[in-house]
């Protein structure tokens, strides 16, 4: 049995319907009273945002209804209700392709295409997407949706054509799922498409291959120094560009890679750039099932770190570094320790993480369950600025998730800069050593497994609680996975002095004989 609400987002007296709430900001509320099964917007054109939300049962349904009605999200006051259709509440929800369905990368859900009854189940988890003129999306689709029902039988590929997005812009995205080869053949034959349209209406343009990423893999892509992209670039014989994180908004998380050569230049580059790209993916899987392990129950898909164009979170698989690291996790029934940690952002993103009245920090604390302060600024001149976060791992993990991803949509790093966290967290001088292990083995072993930069600073002066600093600095997962472990050997060193401490009260041992 599935329960439907429908949730209406509806503006401010006096303020036009203007900026689509992001999925990834509308989920956080929604996951928090239960399962969400399905998510889709059901109209587009009026000023009030239509929802209708699935939940697996009565309960979450009604709990989500009493909490959320009247609930004030950003500008906007959100209305629910039961949906009246009774068939609705029934019916099991269809399963978009691409994950659930709401507030899409570039506008609403595509509501149909030519060809979707002949449709495979795609079969990778990294779609292709491509931009293209406008203009050539009647060729690509052909008379009755002939042509794509051609590219989709011969590639075995679901391709998704957007058509009804963004009215009125130049370019169109065009989304393929398939496997990688197939992706790529579809890919070549909508440029060679594109090239004879070009060729019989006389365009003169270059229309060069744009491949649309989700700013997460982009970095990887280009590569320490942009040597990865520059390998690219010579080995296909192409010339390589990629969109400024300037264009970059909340609602859009995607830049564009254009690529100028020839139909088989271009497609070779494509290849490249998709496997790099599909590698990115899959470590980040690896690293969030690791997270999964270490914090139990956690719901990745609601923290809104993850790019939407993935069919979602595969459930995660059991490995000896995870469920060592979750033995550290307290028994059930026990509430974990709350944790201190130092997150050290740039002093321009303040204001965003803070929001219009402090309203961003306050949902942020709500969503998360932590408390979540910024210290003042150590000088008028300082570059950083110290946020607070005290609350137990999972709430660690939501808050240091929502900043993260904040950093990158916001654009407060350079271009050629890699989006990193860097962790402060405080341990006692006396365990400081196990942090460190002998001859550095310990801290050695924790960079490796990790990937993040940990640091104990030398000859540190303890402060007044006796305590140290280790910094962490690293990509939001590794950073994640890199606490972990220290609390882990906290909770070690923590659990041997309270076995000494019963030893030495208890009762003598007797003598032998």
């Amino acid at each position: 049995m599935y329960w439907s609400i429908k949730l209406a987002v509806v503006p401010e007296p006096g303020r036009l319907f203007v900026v689509r709430i992001g999925w990834e900001v509308l989920d956080s509320l929604l996951a928090q009273y239960g399962t969400v099964e399905n998510c889709e917007q059901v109209n587009t054109d009026t000023e009030t945002a239509v929802v209708n939300v699935t939940y697996g049962n009565k309960d979450q349904a009604r709990q989500a209804i009493e909490k959320l009605n009247g609930f004030q999200l950003e500008n906007y006051s959100l209305k629910v209700a039961y949906i009246p259709d009774e068939m609705a509440a029934q019916q099991p929800p269809q399963q978009h392709p691409q994950g659930r369905r709401g507030f899409g990368q570039r506008g609403p859900p595509r509501q149909g295409s030519p060809g979707a009854s002949t449709r495979q189940k795609p079969q990778s988890d990294v779609p292709l997407r491509m931009l293209v003129p406008t203009q050539f999306v009647g060729a690509i689709i052909g008379k009755e949706g002939a042509t794509i029902r051609n590219i989709t039988k011969q590639t075995q590929s679901k391709i998704d054509i957007h058509r009804k997005e963004n009215a009125g812009a130049a370019e169109k995205p065009i989304t393929i799922h398939s496997t990688p080869e197939g992706c790529s053949t579809a890919c070549k034959i909508i440029m060679e498409i594109m090239q004879k349209e070009a060729q019989d209406t006389k365009f003169t343009e270059e229309i060069p291959l744009k491949i649309l990423a989700h700013n997460n893999f982009v970095g990887r892509l280009i590569g320490k120094e942009g040597r990865n992209l520059k390998k690219i670039e010579q080995d296909t014989d192409t010339k390589i560009t990629i969109s400024p994180l300037q264009d970059l908004t909340l609602y859009n998380p995607e830049r564009t890679i254009t690529v100028k050569g020839s139909i088989e230049t271009c497609a070779k580059a494509e290849e490249e750039i998709m496997k790099k790209i599909r590698e990115s993916y899959e470590n980040d899987i690896a690293a969030m099932n690791l997270q999964a392990h270490l914090i139990p129950g956690l719901n990745l898909n609601a923290l809104g770190l993850f790019p939407p164009s993935s069919s979602g979170i595969p459930p995660p698989t059991v490995s000896v570094a995870s469920a060592a690291a979750a033995a550290s996790y307290p028994p059930f029934g026990q509430q974990p320790e709350s944790e201190t940690v130092h997150l050290f952002i740039p002093a321009l993103a303040v204001g965003a993480i803070i929001g219009k009245q402090g309203q961003h920090i306050k949902q942020l604390s709500r969503f998360a369950g932590a408390s979540i302060k910024i210290a003042p600024a150590e000088g008028p001149d300082a570059k950083l600025r110290m946020v607070i976060i005290t609350g137990p791992p999972e709430a660690q993990f939501k808050a240091q998730g929502r900043i993260y991803g904040k950093l990158k949509e916001e654009n407060f790093f350079g271009p050629k800069e890699e989006v990193k966290l860097e962790a402060h967290i405080k341990v006692p001088s006396y365990a400081a050593g196990r942090v460190i292990g002998k001859g550095g083995k310990t801290v050695n072993e924790l960079q490796n497994l990790t990937s993040a930069e940990v640091v104990v600073p030398r000859d540190q002066t303890p402060d007044e609680n006796d305590q140290v600093v280790v910094k962490i600095t690293g990509h939001f997962y590794a950073c994640q996975l890199a606490q972990r472990k220290i609390q882990e050997i906290l909770a070690q060193v923590r659990r041997q002095q309270q076995q000494q401490k019963t030893l030495q009260s208890g009762q003598p041992q007797p003598r032998r004989k």
